[in-house]
């Protein structure tokens, strides 16, 4: 069976624990921020979140994994700073695989069930 035209197959990932959502797309982006500006509150700024909506995000991740993602230090002369933990690393790496891996599911679907299939261009004559 075909789609119809102009339909397309689109998904999104979540990783799951317990048939609660931990780790999508929004996180792995709010894990992102933190790593580059090294503060939870500039990575919830830069997502248009809270500080306590990032924070909370944070804290059910790590909880759920039973494992910190983010270390903080307090405030002082040199100011805090969030910092994500090597676990937490590995988590956005194996998140953008398996990302990419349903990318690809994605399109073989799209290309099976397409109303117009990419043709191969692909040349095999005999010369």
């Amino acid at each position: 069976m075909r789609l119809h035209a102009n339909l397309q197959i689109r998904g999104r990932i979540w990783l799951t624990r317990d048939g609660k959502n931990i780790l999508g797309r929004g996180r792995v982006e709010l894990l992102e921020h933190i790593q580059a500006t090294g503060s939870i509150s500039q990575a919830a700024r830069a997502m248009k979140m809270s500080y306590k909506a990032a924070w909370d995000a944070v804290n059910t991740m790590g909880n759920a994994l039973d494992t910190p993602l983010v270390s903080t230090s307090t405030g002082g002369k040199g100011g805090g700073g969030a910092r994500l933990t090597a676990e937490a690393v590995a988590l956005i790496d194996q998140f953008h695989r398996i990302e990419q891996a349903h990318q690809v599911f994605l399109a073989q679907l799209e290309r099976e069930f397409a109303v117009n299939p990419v043709k191969n261009t692909t040349s095999h004559s005999k010369s």
